[in-house]
């Protein structure tokens, strides 16, 4: 894009623009232009100033502005209310009323961090620092507990015992910790666990075990007792058993609420009890079948030559030499021995048990759906006559009860389905209009189309309003208006006397050309020709300089030429 050809363009048509024109567009832009800049410049200021307003304390919570607010209007401050945890003052009087209201301590409820280091107070004792950490530490805690979702307020108190260098003198830190829990909310064992061990991490030697943890009455949460541990269990035990029965009733709902006509034609109630009690067992399970343990073989052989045995019956013979036989040395031995030791071990399973948390021991489902309407005639009048359901469908509507519940014979589980008029709509009815049956024929037939109708509505409305207000309103700034003073009137227009002069004339000439039989050849574009030129004969005889400056003016604009018309006037005078 050539800039230059763009620029000319706009120059020329700048030019083209009258005093007027020119006027509109220069306010339209300041006006655009200063509307933006109240856009940016009111975006940009910061919500602390309002009219003159300052922000005297936000995030607090509704019982610290409720003193607040009485404390200003007994002082006769000025005040406005953001929203619910912003107070604003004017300001000049912001600085004055935080000092007052903090010697009244207003507001109870605020913390204090860390934040307390970020400004450093020369003179201060190490006293004074511990004291300003343990506050920080105490405040940082209770901004963190404050943070969950159960919990609407906190606040921790630390204990941190003086070091000692002595060990069996030292005494461990301990915490208290006060929860506010929000409406409908309690917290469970592992929450409450969690809370001790997130201060027990915080502090250095704290055990999880010297964290104390109440709520706003007073009660003690996580504590070791039975009583705690019994109100906790029961209270687990509930909301279990509660989830189960709206889980259940939620199911029968939505089976049913297709066949009857909708939610609203079907009430639910599902009785559930639980067997709670948790067994543990072991079992030990023996395999019949023999395992062999171990196996032990021991294998003894031993071969060779028997050793020559002398003897006898002693005397003479067997003092003398050797005797017949003793030489020999064929005489082998050969011993063998084989033991084998097996032992077996009889196999067996033991088996730890433990019961479910809870057991379903019987469910009981009752069950309300709401009958049929259908429109009766009596005579000219039409009525809403109530249909109760036949058993069939009451007994198919049980049947699908049960499969939703799971319905066990075995534990004795009921299911009741009853049948009866909800709203007494028949009392109440009322027979529509003729309008209103026309009107919900066509909501019938139009309503799934009414998300698109309204663009397309606003869609017309616009191009309406382009076309009726703003293309009209532009037309009418960029058309090209002369003056009023450039305006020339026509010398040639015929007015309504003309007209009848003229009318007058050629009913005259036509008799006369008839008369004389010459009349069939002659047009009336011909009589209004001779007309104006007589016209224009007499216009020149009577002001012969202004049709010397007219036609002086149509050469120039046609030739172009920039060079003032000669005054003919003046010419004629002096003539």
């Amino acid at each position: 894009m050539d800039l230059k050809v763009l620029f000319q363009q706009i120059l020329n048509i700048v030019k083209k623009l009258n005093k007027q024109q020119k006027i509109v567009i220069v306010g339209t832009l300041i006006a655009v232009v200063a509307f933006i800049a109240f856009l940016v410049v009111y975006n940009s200021k910061t919500t602390t100033t309002a009219d003159g307003y300052k922000v005297l304390f936000e995030k607090v919570s509704t019982q610290d502005s409720a003193l607040i607010i009485q404390q200003l209007q007994q002082d006769q401050i000025p005040y406005r209310i953001s929203n619910e945890e912003t107070i604003l003052v004017p300001e000049e009087s912001v600085y004055e009323q935080r000092i007052k209201l903090a010697s009244l301590g207003l507001p109870k409820s605020s913390t204090v961090g860390f934040e307390l280091f970020d400004q450093q107070e020369f003179g201060a004792t190490d006293f004074d620092q511990k004291i300003k950490f343990l506050r920080a530490l105490e405040g940082e805690l209770s901004r963190t507990i404050a943070s969950l979702n159960p919990i609407e307020e906190a606040k921790v108190h630390l204990a941190l015992p003086k070091e000692s260098v002595f060990v069996t003198q030292a005494a461990p830190p301990t915490a208290s910790v006060v929860i506010t829990l929000l409406q409908n909310m309690i917290l469970t064992p592992k929450q409450i666990m969690g809370i001790k061990n997130l201060v027990a991490a915080s502090v250095t030697n704290l055990n999880p075990e010297d964290v104390k943890i109440v709520n706003e009455n007073g009660e003690p949460l996580g504590g070791e007792d039975d009583l705690s541990a019994s109100k906790e269990l029961a209270a687990a035990q509930m909301r279990y058993k509660h989830n189960f029965e709206r889980t259940l009733e939620e199911k029968i709902i939505k089976i049913l609420s297709p066949v009857v006509g909708g939610e609203s034609r079907v009430v639910a109630k599902v009785t559930m009890e639980f067997d709670f009690s948790q067994k543990e067992s072991t079992k030990e399970v023996f395999d019949p079948n023999n395992v062999v343990r171990s196996e032990q073989t021991l294998e003894e052989k031993r071969e060779g030559f028997k050793p020559k045995e002398i003897g006898g019956v002693p005397g003479a013979v067997s003092n003398i030499g050797p005797v017949q036989g003793l030489d020999e040395n064929d005489i082998r031995d050969k011993y063998e021995k084989s033991q084998t030791t097996t032992n077996f071990e009889v196999s067996k399973t033991v088996s730890s048990i433990k019961g479910e948390f809870a057991e379903v021991r019987r469910i009981s489902a009752a069950v309300v759906v709401d009958g049929k309407y259908e429109l009766s005639a009596d005579g000219e009048i039409e009525q809403l006559q109530y249909v109760a359901l036949s058993e069939a469908q009451l007994t198919s509507i049980s049947n699908l009860v049960k499969q939703a519940i799971g319905f066990s014979e075995v534990r004795g589980d009921q299911v009741t389905v009853s049948n009866f008029e909800f709203d007494a709509k028949t009392t109440t009815y009322k027979p529509k209009t003729q309008i209103e049956k026309v009107m919900e024929t066509i909501e019938r037939f139009i309503g799934p189309f009414m998300p698109l109708l309204k663009y397309v509505l606003v869609a017309i409305i616009l191009f309406i309003f382009y076309k009726k207000i703003i293309v009209p309103f532009a037309e009418r700034m960029l058309a090209v208006h002369t003056d009023d003073e450039d305006d020339v009137d026509s010398l040639f227009d015929i007015d309504d006397e003309d007209d009848d002069q003229l009318n007058r004339f050629s009913e005259l000439r036509r008799k006369v050309e008839d008369q004389l039989g010459i009349g069939s050849g002659i047009s009336e574009d011909e009589i209004k020709y001779d007309v104006l030129l007589e016209k224009m004969k007499a216009l020149v005889e009577e002001k012969p300089e202004e049709i010397a400056t007219l036609f002086a003016t149509l050469i120039r604009d046609e030739l172009g030429i920039d060079e003032p018309a000669p005054d003919f006037s003046a010419a004629a005078k002096n003539r």
